[in-house]
């Protein structure tokens, strides 16, 4: 098994696939969760006993969003399976697969009291990596590009932020892009698997934190 050439492939289809995306779920972002997928593998050796496989954190990197369930009517069992169709078409071995799979399948959020728990080392990177992109600047930008797709309000002093107490509640809700901070992105520093994951969110959230601040200073007209 050629493991640069199915990643190279791999690499190639995904961007091919997602390169033009407005919504921030496309190439870039994926390219963004693949490097960090790797720097947080490459700080988490010193921490872990476990020996990390790369082949495996690259792939999942790189098909983690195949097909988001918030593009495919709420399904989210269509990344994996797409996930398998491909990498078995690049002839990769079922263990492989199985692992790949297991963590495209489990990485999303599902809502503020519903537990997406990694069992693997490799998932709990990859889903660092992807929750990264989700908070700080990137996140800020993401989540009002993704609001805008979905005709969102900005905010609406009147809508109250809410804590899902199911994935299909949480699928199903429609807020505003500011209450989607508190009802996800600010959850996320604290869901982080990794120690590693753990430092570099630390700072990313402290950014969102004074971006909120002055949000509402400047609705209110105080600044």
């Amino acid at each position: 098994m050629d493991k640069e050439f199915i990643i190279k492939e791999t690499e190639e289809y995904i961007k091919n696939r997602f390169e033009g995306e407005s919504t921030g779920h496309g190439w870039w972002h994926i390219q963004r969760v693949l490097k960090m997928s790797l720097k947080i593998a490459e700080k988490e050796k010193v921490n872990s006993s476990e020996e990390i496989d790369l082949f495996v954190i690259q792939l999942a990197a790189l098909l983690h969003d195949i097909a988001d369930w918030k593009f495919n009517s709420g399904d989210d069992s269509i990344g994996s399976k797409m996930a398998r169709e491909l990498l078995e078409k690049f002839g990769v071995d079922e263990k492989t697969i199985s692992a790949i799979c297991e963590i495209v399948k489990n990485i999303s959020f599902r809502g503020g009291t519903v537990n997406s728990e990694m069992k693997t080392i490799e998932g709990k990177i990859v889903q660092d990596a992807d929750r990264m992109d989700a908070i700080g600047a990137i996140g800020i930008a993401r989540a009002f590009a993704y609001g805008g797709l979905r005709d969102r309000e900005i905010h609406n002093p009147d809508m109250k932020p809410i804590k899902c107490k199911s994935f299909k509640e949480y699928k199903n809700y429609k807020g505003t892009t500011i209450n989607h901070f508190y009802e996800k992105i600010l959850l996320l520093k604290d869901k982080m698997n990794t120690k590693t994951g753990k430092e570099i969110a630390e700072e990313r959230h402290k950014f969102m934190e004074g971006f909120l601040e002055e949000f509402f200073w400047e609705w209110e007209g105080k600044n």
